[in-house]
């Protein structure tokens, strides 16, 4: 009999033949099932080079496992969303997409198109009766979802809120964790940065729908920071819509109503898009406007920091919002609970001229601005936190 390659031999060690069946094996057809052995000992293995010792003591994954999990049902998680065509929520949606794909499981993406919480309500009460895996709920208001997350959480469903979480004082939910930016803390910010360029005079603030828990936290926080500065700065916050043509009227009606304005800010992305806008339409930069910014990276939002007419917009990165709700759950059910998910704050970042470049050149499914897969590459040092 021809030598034998050491991994064939520990890969027929592994089947528990007897010594003719062995030899069978190793002659004729029967070596493909013995190099086929060979090969999942291999993939399970480090081979030569030594390596991650969990998966060489045996962490084979099964046929429908994820990576080296054990094989698992194909769980369903369901997102409910208060805008679900909103084009901000495009990337939330790819992440959760790639969360799925990675861990062979699958999500619904439900909720309501008008922020309208009956709408949304109803959208959890049927992921309940409908056995859900898993539940990622948008708390945008602190008393609505009460009940609908008590019933999951009764019925054994884990939940978590993703990009709105309650009032600062009332998070409105017992949910396990919060997957989302800090709402009150980015508005303070928000306010903070427009402080350094204005010492006096008139700023507003537009929100799409004021009340709603996912941006009501920001304005406050923004007026907040004017107030704690003591500069004798006026601010005042105006409701526009979320049907975004609705909105850009209301914020065109009152930049013509009130030309003195020393800073214009919105604390969502519609509203944000449609500062800009509207202060390249009256030219408001020669004017007297000192500060312009919002939230969030829609293309118009991008053009307009490039083109000087908004100062910078934050983004909050909406991806993660919809990557790690699923990846929470997904551990959350493999470890029967033990993986308790984690409150995590998807970050504040400034968003300005002198860093806009990449988010306009770059098109990715992070961002929402492509649907392939790719991977991005990006040299020279990292700047630091």
């Amino acid at each position: 009999m021809k030598d034998i390659h050491p991994k064939v031999e520990e890969a027929l060690d592994t089947l528990n033949l007897n010594r003719a069946a062995r030899r069978r094996l190793l002659t004729g057809a029967g070596l493909v099932s013995a190099s086929a052995a060979a090969t999942a000992l291999l993939s399970a293995c480090t081979g030569d080079s030594g390596g991650n010792a969990p998966a060489a003591q045996g962490g084979t994954a099964a046929a429908g496992a994820a990576g080296d999990f054990p094989a698992t049902p194909q769980w369903k998680f369901t997102l409910v969303c208060h805008v679900t065509t909103n084009p901000f929520f495009t990337p939330t949606q790819y992440g959760a997409q790639d969360a799925c794909a990675l861990l062979g499981t699958e999500f619904q993406w439900t909720g309501s198109r008008d922020s309208i919480v009956a709408e949304m309500v109803n959208a959890c009460n049927t992921a309940v009766s409908a056995k859900v895996d898993g539940l990622a709920v948008a708390v945008v208001d602190k008393d609505a979802f009460r009940e609908p997350v008590n019933k999951a959480l009764d019925a054994g469903i884990p939940v978590v809120s993703y990009n709105a979480d309650g009032s600062r004082d009332d998070k409105g939910t017992a949910r396990l964790a919060y997957v989302g930016q800090g709402l009150y803390e980015s508005g303070y910010a928000l306010g903070q940065r427009a402080l350094q360029q204005v010492d006096s005079g008139e700023v507003v603030g537009f929100i799409a729908t004021p009340g709603a828990l996912n941006i009501q936290p920001r304005i406050d926080g923004a007026q907040q920071a004017i107030k704690d500065s003591g500069k004798p700065i006026t601010f005042t916050a105006v409701g526009t819509n979320a049907d975004i043509t609705k909105g850009l009227s209301i914020i065109d009606a009152y930049a013509q109503g009130h030309p003195d304005l020393a800073g214009m800010l919105a604390v969502d992305a519609g509203s944000t898009q449609s500062v800009g806008q509207t202060v390249a339409k009256y030219a408001m930069r020669g004017k007297g406007l000192k500060v312009a910014g919002g939230f969030d990276l829609v293309p118009e939002t991008l053009a307009a920091i490039k083109d000087g007419h908004l100062d910078y917009t934050i983004d909050q990165q909406p991806y993660l919002q919809g990557f790690l709700p699923v990846l929470y759950l997904y551990l959350y059910k493999l470890s029967g609970g033990l993986l308790f998910p984690s409150e995590t704050n998807t970050g504040l970042l400034f968003v300005t001229k002198d860093n806009v470049g990449p988010y306009q050149t770059t098109k990715t499914r992070f961002e929402g601005s492509d649907t392939a897969q790719k991977v991005v590459e990006r040299a020279g040092a990292i700047p630091h936190a």
